[in-house]
């Protein structure tokens, strides 16, 4: 019975409830050492029934032991592995150990970790205990954390157990929590009446004044009539009393629980065989069954409390811990787990060793996953074992580099920091640096980044002019992210003086930034370098950089198809870093060709796993596009919502897109002197990189507060540029531009229509025949303005441009004519993940591959086409593609 835990337990009790009835919930514990959470989770169990229970525990020695807890809590499911998709069972495998080679990516493993769970609740409602989540190794908690973050409808309970105020790898910000407090005294008392002795009335006060309602402390705590009320004394204590049960254990039983305590798994099956090399038998378990200290649940030791872990290990010689690891590395060895083995084998070390920290090379190389926190965990261990000063550089280098792919950012500069104090070479220093420099620009802090970059090239130059270049390109794109050109401009200088191989295309990311701060059409012939010269990489991060500059040179369809490309191969390999880093220019793409639901969908979902990453530069960008749909829609609220962080970071490429976001909502809903004064301002200031896309909007409002003189350097200035990039669309708008200055208006307008035909964002190709229809109704042109304001409102309600449409219909009536408010058709009605879910499911993918491609488990899926059935008035999945292919293509605009 659990005295005074009714809240608890009713709270545990709905969650359980909730996941019957088929939708997924979690539940956080927490308190301090002994405060009943593990009795809490023992009571879950209870309550669970005939729920499949899963059980993990987090363990302080294996917090540096890569999915540890992950393997304590799958292992008996990996039969079910090959249910999964083939790239998350091989990363899982991986991670678990059963698969050497394997790429267990941070994110795939943390995709399979939820496929899986989801194919087991599928069977019956799943419960999945995690207690002391604090001492979790990082692997294995940031894959849990990805699984949680995403149930839904998978009929999945979670409860978790963790420490107050103790650091974690498992962060529970923005799951639901529930604080575990002291017993209330009539509950203590009740609680120390189940004590097997009784407790003599004239000591019964000073232990409930003691243990201070702490559940574990009211039960072990000695009665030896001293009070004692500073609660560090009062777990010291606790400390003593499972030091001295250990103490009274027979020989035997303390080496086997001994090896149980030194292991990096609870499971039987390996504890066991290593006792036995030990001289222990299965009997000699019982004493410390006895004395309650552990127990055999399902094939697994359970220890009653970490304390005893603790003491266990405290009270151990250190003769008698080696010869457990040694034992415990002899098993793993012979089960062929090349991972486990170098773990224990590194433990046995009392000093350097080399051949351990080989070990540990080895297992990261062939065994452990790549690009994750294992290689990182395991090479930092491997260069605390090493003695020769500089193997220990390249080892914590290697290590950083790790932990930075994994995005342990904090982890990884600490880890640089390390190795810079054993390192002298200039080119491992210069590994270093990018080390470091990732850090910083992932923090967004680039400045510091291109400092370090820059330096750091040269003192390479001389002694690797290749990789001096590489660095000096990776500073220039840092200064180009902080907005600083003259620090470009000076990279670029210094490029040119070091004479290294790609001095050429530093120059050339100099002159397009130089030229796009300037408003200049000038960055279009270096622009055109860089893709000519870079064009045919194979590199991620590089074919993402072409896309940048095809959406720069206004070609919409290469850079989509570059951004669909790399966006579809991070899905397909479960590359959620990756896929946090495309999905700005896939939505951005979409954005302007006119696929709206599609760009809040991809930037929506890109902003979640960008919040998983850790990748806040990528996180600005994408609340800049669905700023810019927010204003497309008049959604005033939520546009001023997403641009006031980038807004308040200063002058950078953020901020100019989100002063043109606001513009454009300002024109939208007719405030010209707003929207003319903050584009004036953005423009004139000193940076105004990315700004060439907001011209047109000054041109209009500077016509529309009667100042067209102030517009007339606009329109010239991106003309010019139009003309250079050479697309109908841009030449279009240039001539819109025109048109709204000068008095040939009718030609200029009936020209930029049959451009915008050509193809391009069918936004523009609205505004401009708005505005055609507007001049042709003032001409009394009255027939003619309908038919081009008819096309502009199809294709603006299309996009739910509301301010926009509203707009054309007032032209509308002033011309006589009635228009009713449009239908937003059936496929708008969804929310941005039901739109992508149901895209994939029109396309004939399978609920395991959509939820693949999303990160959603398969379950969730199903759930959300279940919600969107009705809205679209579909039943099948046959009839949502046809729905799906009758929609209107809104970049195709009407027929003329």
């Amino acid at each position: 019975m659990l005295h005074g835990r009714t809240e608890e337990i009713a709270r545990i009790d709905a969650l359980l409830g909730q996941v019957r009835s088929g939708r997924s919930g979690v539940l956080v514990l927490r308190g301090e050492a002994g405060i009943g959470k593990s009795a809490l989770l023992d009571h879950a169990a209870h309550l669970a029934g005939d729920m499949r229970v899963l059980r993990t525990d987090g363990i302080e020695s294996e917090a540096g032991f890569p999915y540890a807890g992950l393997h304590l809590l799958l292992g008996r499911e990996t039969d079910r592995l090959d249910a999964l998709p083939a790239p998350q069972a091989r990363a899982l495998r991986a991670a678990l150990g059963q698969e050497t080679g394997g790429d267990a990516n941070r994110f795939l493993v943390g995709l399979a970790v939820l496929t899986l769970l989801a194919e087991l609740a599928e069977e019956r409602p799943l419960l999945c205990l995690v207690d002391d989540a604090h001492w979790l190794d990082a692997a294995s908690a940031e894959a849990l954390l990805f699984a949680v973050r995403r149930l839904d409808a998978e009929a999945i309970a979670v409860v978790v157990a963790v420490r107050a105020d103790e650091p974690s790898p498992f962060d529970p910000v923005g799951l639901p929590e529930l604080p575990i407090g002291p017993l209330d005294e009539a509950a203590a008392a009740a609680l120390v009446a189940q004590r097997p002795e009784p407790v003599p009335g004239y000591l019964r006060s000073d232990l409930l004044t003691e243990a201070q309602g702490n559940p574990l402390a009211l039960l072990e705590l000695p009665l030896d009539g001293e009070p004692r009320r500073v609660p560090s004394s009062r777990y010291q204590r606790l400390h003593q009393v499972f030091a001295e049960r250990v103490r009274r254990l027979p020989e035997a039983t303390r080496r086997l629980l001994g090896v149980a305590a030194d292991a990096s798994t609870a499971d039987a099956a390996v504890v066991l065989p290593a006792a036995e090399r030990l001289g222990c038998t299965r009997d000699d378990l019982t004493p410390a069954e006895q004395a309650q200290l552990v127990r055999l649940v399902e094939g697994r030791l359970v220890f009653r409390h970490p304390l005893v872990r603790t003491a266990l290990r405290e009270t151990a010689e250190a003769g008698s811990r080696m010869a457990a690891h040694e034992a415990l590395a002899a098993v793993y060895a012979a089960r062929g787990d090349v991972c486990s083995y170098a773990w224990h084998r590194s433990a046995m070390a009392i000093g350097p060793d080399e051949e351990a920290a080989q070990a540990l090379e080895a297992a990261a190389r062939s065994g452990s996953p790549r690009v994750s926190a294992a290689v990182s965990a395991m090479c930092e261990r491997a260069a605390a074992l090493t003695a020769d000063r500089a193997r220990r550089g390249q080892r914590l280098t290697t290590a950083a580099e790790a932990a930075a792919d994994a995005g342990q950012l904090d982890r990884a500069a600490a880890l640089a920091d390390q190795a810079a104090d054993y390192v002298t070479d200039p080119v491992q220093l210069a590994d270093i640096a990018l080390v470091r420099a990732t850090v910083l620009d992932s923090r967004d802090r680039p400045k510091e980044a291109h400092r370090l970059l820059s330096d750091a090239a040269v003192a390479v130059a001389s002694l690797d002019p290749r990789r001096a270049g590489h660095l000096l390109f990776r500073a220039g794109r840092a200064a180009a992210n902080a907005g600083d050109f003259g620090a470009l401009d000076r990279t670029a200088a210094r490029a040119e003086e070091l004479g290294v191989p790609s001095a050429h295309l530093v120059s050339a990311l100099s002159r397009v930034f130089a030229a796009q701060n300037a408003l200049s059409d000038a960055s279009v012939g270096p622009l055109r370098v860089l893709v000519e010269e870079t064009t045919g990489c194979a590199q991620h991060l590089e074919l993402l950089d072409i896309g940048w500059w095809h959406l720069m040179l206004a070609d919409l369809d290469s850079a989509h198809d570059i951004a669909a490309r790399l966006a579809d191969t991070a899905r397909q390999q479960g590359a959620a870093g990756l896929l946090a880093s495309v999905l700005p220019l896939l939505a951005r793409t979409q954005l302007m060709s006119g696929w709206h639901d599609d760009a809040e969908a991809n930037a929506t979902e890109g902003l979640r796993i960008a919040a998983d990453t850790g990748q806040r530069r990528h996180a600005v960008y994408l609340n800049t596009v669905l700023a810019a749909l927010a204003a497309v829609r008049g959604d005033e609220e939520r546009c001023v919502e997403l641009t006031a962080e980038p807004i308040a970071r200063g002058v950078t490429p953020g901020n100019v897109h989100a002063a043109g976001a606001l513009s454009l909502l300002d024109l939208g809903l007719g405030r010209y002197e707003a929207a003319f004064g903050r584009l004036s301002g953005m423009l004139a200031a000193r940076h105004r990189g990315g700004a060439m896309a907001s011209l047109p909007d000054l041109v209009e409002a500077a016509v529309r507060v009667n100042r067209p003189a102030d517009g007339l350097p606009a329109a010239r200035q991106y003309a010019e540029w139009a003309a250079h990039v050479r697309q109908p669309w841009t030449r279009a708008v240039a001539l819109r531009c025109q048109a709204l200055l000068d008095g040939n208006a009718d030609d200029r307008y009936a020209q930029a229509v049959a451009l915008h035909r050509q193809g391009g964002p069918p936004f523009e190709r609205a505004r401009t025949e708005l505005l055609h229809g507007e001049w042709l109704r003032r001409a009394r042109r009255i027939s003619e303005a309908r038919i081009v304001l008819h096309s502009a409102l199809e294709i603006f309600d299309r996009l739910r441009a509301r301010p926009w449409s509203a707009r054309a219909r007032a032209e509308l009536r002033a011309a006589g004519e009635s228009v009713r408010a449009a239908d937003t058709g059936a496929v708008q009605r969804l929310t941005p993940q039901e739109h992508q879910v149901v895209q994939l499911a029109a396309r004939g993918l399978s609920n395991r591959e959509i939820g693949a491609q999303l990160f959603l488990s398969p379950r969730t899926v199903g759930y959300h086409l279940y919600k969107a059935y009705p809205k679209l008035g579909v039943g099948s999945r046959s009839e949502l593609a046809s729905l799906v292919a009758d929609q209107p293509d809104p970049r195709r605009g009407v027929s003329a």
